[in-house]
């Protein structure tokens, strides 16, 4: 908690204690720590590093094409592939019993999380290098959880977001009318407007952000002007640390464009792997390890800095759509474990050498069976974890 917003603490444990699950997705830095103690095989790729069943979602790219990938990276770092799929195991299972799968059921689902894995590795070390970079996955249309997230973002637009997130700058009964001017509309603690010198020192962090960027979206960024700035509480594990939003306007009202300014330190694994060579700046860090495992990338990634604290810079809700808990319930949790499974083995053969890892996993099941046996001991070890959280007071404001 070292360096976060006080007053958002308890908030961050507050969602922390709601269930395991939601322990378990603020928990990255105690697993990271778990993950160290034990042996590693020493076969480094990029990692997700906060791999589990609600970091994959559906996004537009570049081209306005709805896809479907992960889609968090604040942990990300070069590191052994198999704690990824140790923490997708462990999601897996604690995902499966919310949804209402016995344990049984919830394992053989993190079972089938890695064989998809290990078989699409298999099929990597195969094939030529070039392939593997653009490695289109097609298994997606038959996960239901898949389907829904992807129709959740094809209704995700941005005028969407505009009418969700903003209002009319004067919503007072007979005030004058200030033309379609809109500013953000405040949700405390949640969604709060940020005024003044604050906002001028946020806006001003779009300059060390332009010049990253390639030309061409330096030029399409030139068409858009600020209009409002506000402060917003994000997920689970961020928490507490600093996110702002900017609301831009390009070709009138029907045409806003928001950006996130996201704060990001140093990845919950650094302490362990010093030898990670990851970039000092730690939006930079992110934005890399995205494109790294992505095959199609947010074209506002970049990032900045505000101070001495490092942000990356990325869209906001353009057509992005996330599964909930409830939708893994009945035979979708292993459709979607398949899906997550395959998913991590193409961030994975993009960053790392397939061969490589397809010599340790080797023939067989063995693998998949030890990771999905971790997987359910680490999920167990997890609810004893949520409940010590839950007897300590921290999560009581």
């Amino acid at each position: 908690m070292r360096g976060r917003v006080p007053a958002l603490i308890p908030l961050k444990y507050e969602m922390m204690a709601e269930s395991p699950f939601g322990y378990f997705r603020g928990a990255a830095p105690v697993m990271a720590a778990d993950l160290a103690q034990l042996p590693s095989t020493g076969i480094v790729c990029q990692l997700c590093g906060d791999a589990h069943v609600r970091n994959l979602g559906a996004y537009a790219a570049p081209d306005g094409r709805l896809v479907f990938d992960i889609n968090d990276f604040d942990e990300t770092i070069r590191g052994p592939f198999e704690w990824d799929l140790k923490r997708m195991a462990a999601s897996l299972v604690l995902a499966g019993r919310a949804a209402g799968h016995k344990d049984g059921s919830a394992r053989r689902a993190a079972v089938a999380c890695i064989e998809r894995y290990t078989e699409q590795m298999r099929a990597f070390a195969r094939m030529a290098h070039i392939e593997v970079a653009r490695f289109q996955v097609h298994r997606l249309g038959l996960a239901k959880p898949v389907q829904e997230a992807l129709a959740k973002a094809e209704r995700a637009t941005p005028q969407r977001t505009l009418e969700g997130l903003t209002e009319p700058a004067s919503t007072q009964p007979g005030a004058p009318r200030r033309g379609e001017f809109r500013r953000f509309r405040e949700s405390k603690p949640m969604l709060t407007r940020v005024k003044g010198a604050p906002a001028a020192t946020v806006l001003a962090s779009l300059g060390p952000y332009r010049e990253m960027l390639q030309p061409e979206r330096q030029h399409l960024l030139a068409f858009y002007r600020p209009v409002d700035v506000a402060f917003k509480v994000v997920g689970t594990g961020s928490v507490g640390l600093r996110d702002y939003c900017i609301y831009l306007e390009g070709n009138g009202p029907g045409d806003p464009l928001f950006l996130q300014i996201k704060e990001e330190v140093a990845s919950a694994y650094a302490p362990y792997l010093p030898d990670a060579h990851s970039p000092a700046h730690n939006g930079q860090r992110t934005a890399e390890g995205q494109r790294a495992m992505q095959i199609q990338t947010d074209p506002f990634l970049g990032w900045t800095h505000i101070g001495a604290r490092q942000y990356l810079v990325r869209q906001l809700n353009d057509h992005k759509g996330s599964i909930e808990i409830e939708d893994l319930a009945g035979t979708n949790l292993k459709a979607y474990a398949e899906v997550c499974g395959e998913l991590l083995a193409r961030g994975h053969g993009r960053s790392g050498d397939p061969q490589v890892i397809t010599g340790y996993i080797g023939n067989g099941n063995a693998f998949a069976e030890a990771i999905a046996a971790f997987g359910e001991a680490y999920a167990d070890q997890t609810v004893k974890d949520w409940g010590q959280l839950k007897r300590s007071g921290k999560a009581k404001r």
